[in-house]
């Protein structure tokens, strides 16, 4: 595995790439990586010839107080994990390479998607996200990029950027990837202590929740997020929202469909997670433990 440091480095690769008919694929990742990231290398590798990951904790998506200094780093660690499972080249640009002068030009979300959910409770976080991602798409020139359901509106919200944008690259998404009691895979699960991570579960569980209510007849929009936001409550989580939207626009809806998204987000103690899944059909809560 080749690791590149500079956007010098990382252009010789895309270029060498093109020289030698082939495609790549990116996998945008801030480290610390788990199975979920990992599982996004192999769909990755199913989609181009080489498969570039980037390791960046990027601060302009985190606000005042949020937890970019201590933010889980281990870079030994993630270049072994994406070496053993296939990455060609790791891409770890440093924050001057990523902003070396001050950032004037912003991709601007919107209000309509940018502004609800994770986007109400941390304003200026999808702004730093859908800018960081043009910079890699400008940087690495993939063919195709993979992120993972688990942060739905920021999938939603790239999709629209490279559409709205007209960017020469396809995104795929991958499935979000639990342990085997159902908590979704996230770096910030090392945030959380052995009783702080029963209470997480309690994520999943409203989801579960929602998907057997949905099942049982329950289709008012409204009184599934509240049976969510219960389950969480319950489970000694301090809900930021519970909200049931429209899969491509995220939308509210007063009725749900099979298809609707259940979206829910909240603290234990200072950690903050999120969760999502339709409220019926496939789902990778499907086969895990209660």
């Amino acid at each position: 595995m080749r690791v590149a440091r500079t956007r010098s480095d990382m252009q010789g690769v895309r270029e060498a790439a093109t020289d030698a008919g082939q495609t790549l694929a990116l996998v945008p990742t801030m480290g610390y990586l788990h199975e979920g990231h990992l599982r996004l290398v192999d769909l990755a590798r199913k989609q181009a010839d080489e498969t570039v990951l980037s390791i960046y904790v990027n601060p302009t998506q985190f606000g005042a107080g949020e937890d970019l200094e201590s933010y889980p780093r281990d870079l030994e660690r993630d270049l072994g994990l994406a070496e053993s499972r296939g990455v060609d080249v790791a891409f770890v640009p440093s924050d001057r390479e990523m902003y070396p002068q001050p950032q004037s030009v912003w991709v601007d979300p919107g209000d309509e998607l940018g502004g609800r959910l994770c986007g109400a409770s941390r304003p200026a976080h999808f702004r730093g996200v859908l800018t960081v991602v043009a910079k890699l798409f400008g940087i690495v020139q993939p063919d195709v990029a993979v992120f993972g359901r688990k942060d739905y509106q920021q999938a939603v919200l790239i999709r629209r950027m490279v559409g709205e944008l007209a960017l020469p690259v396809r995104i795929e998404l991958a499935p979000i990837v639990r342990e085997p009691d159902g908590l979704a895979m996230s770096s910030r699960n090392a945030y959380l202590t052995e009783a702080q991570r029963s209470s997480a579960l309690g994520l999943a569980r409203a989801l579960r929740a929602v998907r057997e209510a949905f099942a049982g007849g329950e289709r008012t929009a409204q009184r599934l997020a509240e049976l969510a936001r219960d389950v969480m409550e319950v489970a000694g989580v301090r809900v930021d929202y519970a909200e049931v939207v429209h899969p491509d626009d995220l939308s509210p809806v007063s009725e749900a469909e099979p298809a609707s998204i259940c979206a829910v987000a909240g603290y234990v103690g200072t950690t903050r997670l999120i969760d999502n899944a339709p409220v019926a059909g496939p789902s990778s809560l499907e086969n895990v433990g209660a």
